[in-house]
């Protein structure tokens, strides 16, 4: 039987049977325990006996140790009670951990809430939400505050002043509505900061937790860095009069990690800061949670359950009753969706106040370029030097570039074919010294021969930006020169002063300029918003849009290198908003996420047919399976060839998401059963093929 008969057969199933169990005084002796497993078919609650010395410990969303298959296994206390359908004596629970509820009943709930949206397991969930146990920190921390009652101070309400929240249409509402205890949902473009003009988004923010904490409830703020996430905490420590302001994220180990959860977790803080983990962290009474950026897809979990910050928040939303704010520079497509539906609304600038804060974006046009002769058909033409050169008279410039390294591609020398490291067909780069090395494996490209024509010379085909940064230093001499990227780059570099100078940088890598920069040039436009690939174009305005908040008012924007037109006019209207709908309107036409609910699945052939097959039987729309590269070599009996890894879709209207997503759920359960081979499933994937 397929798992989606058997979901059918389930269904009619009468329930089985239970019956009351008596222990030894205690109230509710059985404790239905969530193991920590990520193998599917063990995603449900085992029945254990509660011994009398461990009630009180043993109490709902504690960590305990139980006996299972043999040997002890880590879970979770998940439900209390008197009954059990389990028909022979319950194994008793071994011991617990630790006392401390770690995951109290509004984490179950959003837990179960995102297991059920991404047709996971609640432990692949909790490996997000709980960070590993730190007893000696935990010990500490309960430590400090024994005995101590926990009394939170209202600060005043925050006013929706007319540079700040009150600049935007909707905004003093919103502000009201969270210092009354409501939960909003809004979508805002943060415009960039003009003093006396426009608050900073940090000061947005800011106003926004204030009014949550007014209202005597918590806040979280999910960001795409550590970095972000620290500077941010500062600021509103700042802003907020001292209130403390935590920080949450895995680059700080585990003890810290440990640390910040467990204060949240007693209700000892009530504002945190983090990175996409913070979505799930256990802040009493929320009130408020922010999302800045969501397009960066940083704030997308690359492992099991595959989820976006934005996603859980959403569902934290509904379950918790809290406001909800998604805000960017720009405008994702997924938000825009959540404002078409009425399901949140949108927070708009009047044109006047875009035209008194944003600088003027220019894109060259082939005429304008013709004009200035041969140097027109340059990566860097006439224009764009004597634009630099006017600007670095004032200040220093920005030059995003779009990719890293010093020349990202290279092609066979003869046929001009991009040439592909032979161990894991990744593209090869080239270095300083004209070493070429594989960009995904790191492998040397020595001895490469082409595939197409058999030649064996390698040519450079684009620049990067130590390529770029050498180039703009030949060509202003004596005019300093600062790369910021990756660490072949030299590094991240965050901040420079106002003087003069070029500043190279990939993006996401800019560097904030004191008071602005004097002109900024936006290299390689086709690279980026012409690519194949499931909102390209929309990354492409997100990563734009971020250089471009970074310059002076009055600073000179240029964006060069063939960029795709209605990328480029909603860039130089800014109108984001607009562009989003455009694109959710073409997602809508042509059946892609976020206008359908969609699942991809990667596995050996003949796993992913049967999960096809069983698709198909519903009418459900298929595409593919088409050929994906092998991740694993793995071994297989009697020498036989691996399976082919192949890759496919499985396409329902919105209204069919949840029965999508628990079938696939249940199938996944049956495989892992019988031990057949797993399929990797991920709900609205953001990159499809």
């Amino acid at each position: 039987m397929s798992g989606l008969g058997q979901q059918d057969a389930l269904l009619v199933a009468p329930a089985p049977a239970h019956r009351r169990v008596t222990g030894d005084g205690v109230l509710n002796p059985v404790a239905r325990v969530l193991l920590d497993s990520g193998v599917p078919h063990l995603d449900r609650l085992f029945d254990y006996l509660v011994p009398p010395e461990l009630d009180v410990a043993a109490a709902e969303g504690v960590r305990v140790v139980v006996r299972f298959g043999g040997q002890e296994v880590h879970g979770w206390v998940w439900e209390r009670a008197g009954t059990t359908t389990h028909t022979g004596r319950l194994a008793p629970v071994r011991r617990v951990v630790s006392d401390l509820p770690v995951v109290p009943e509004r984490t179950r709930r959003l837990v179960e809430a995102v297991a059920a949206r991404t047709a996971g397991t609640r432990s692949d969930v909790l490996r997000l939400a709980v960070p590993t146990r730190h007893a000696t920190t935990e010990r500490a921390v309960r430590a400090e505050h024994a005995g101590h009652a926990v009394h939170p101070r209202r600060p005043s309400r925050p006013q929706a002043g007319p540079t700040g929240w009150g600049a935007y249409t909707g905004g003093a509402e919103l502000l009201d509505a969270i210092s009354d205890g409501h939960a909003p949902r809004a979508v805002l473009t943060a415009l960039p900061a003009r003093e006396g003009v426009l608050d900073s988004w940090e000061g947005l923010l800011a106003q926004a937790v204030r009014a949550s904490l007014s209202g005597g409830r918590g806040a979280l703020v999910a960001v795409a860095t550590t970095a972000q996430a620290e500077a941010l905490a500062e600021r509103l420590s700042e802003d907020l009069d001292g209130e403390e302001v935590l920080v949450l994220s895995a680059e700080h180990g585990p003890a810290r990690r440990y640390r910040v959860f467990t204060r949240l977790l007693l209700g000892h803080a009530r504002v945190v800061v983090g990175t996409r983990a913070v979505a799930l962290a256990p802040v009493a009474d929320l009130g408020l949670a922010v999302i800045w950026d969501d397009g960066d897809d940083r704030l997308d979990e690359p492992r099991a359950p595959y989820v976006h910050a934005r996603t859980v928040l959403a569902l934290r939303s509904g379950l918790e009753h809290c406001a909800l704010l998604v805000a960017s520079r720009t405008r994702s497509v997924e938000a825009q969706s959540y404002v078409l539906q009425g399901w949140a609304r949108d927070l708009e600038a009047p044109r006047p106040l875009i035209r008194a804060t944003v600088p003027r974006v220019e894109v060259p046009g082939d005429s304008e370029l013709g004009r200035e002769g041969a140097s027109g058909r340059a990566r860097i033409p006439s224009l764009a030097h004597r634009a630099l050169r006017e600007a670095l008279d004032h200040g220093p410039v920005l030059v995003q570039v779009a990719r890293s390294g010093y020349a990202p591609v290279v092609v066979c020398a003869t046929c001009r074919a991009v040439a592909r490291c032979r161990a894991c067909s990744g593209p090869l780069s080239m270095s300083r010294r004209g070493e070429a090395a594989c960009r995904w494996c790191g492998r040397p490209g020595a001895g490469w021969a082409c595939p197409h024509c058999g030649g064996e010379r390698l040519r450079m085909a684009g620049s990067g930006s130590v390529r770029t940064g050498d180039e703009l230093g030949r060509a202003f001499p004596g005019v300093p020169v600062v790369v910021s990227g990756t660490r072949a780059d030299h590094g991240v570099v965050t901040t420079v002063d106002a003087r003069a100078r070029i500043v190279v940088a990939t993006p996401g890598a800019e560097p904030v300029a004191e008071g602005g920069y004097t002109a900024v040039l936006l290299l390689d436009g086709a690279v980026l918003s012409s690519r194949p690939e499931l909102g390209a174009s929309s990354e492409a305005l997100r990563r734009w849009a971020n250089a471009v908040v970074l310059a002076r008012h009055d600073a000179r924007v240029i964006l060069l290198g063939s960029p795709d037109l209605a990328v480029s006019q909603a860039l130089v209207r800014w109108s984001h908003a607009g562009f989003a709908a455009e694109e959710l309107r073409e997602r809508l036409e042509l059946e892609l996420p976020p206008a359908v609910r969609c699942a991809r699945l990667d596995g050996p052939l003949p796993a992913v047919e049967a999960y096809l097959e069983a698709a198909r039987a519903r009418g459900w729309d298929v595409l593919g399976p088409v050929h994906a590269p092998q991740p694993v070599a793995r071994p297989t009996r009697g020498g036989a060839p691996a399976p082919e890894h192949v890759r496919a879709l499985v396409r329902v209207p919105l209204t069919q998401g949840r029965e999508l997503a628990e079938a696939l759920r249940l199938q996944s359960r049956e495989r892992s059963v019988h031990r057949q081979d797993p399929v990797r499933i991920e709900l609205d994937p953001t990159v499809l093929w």
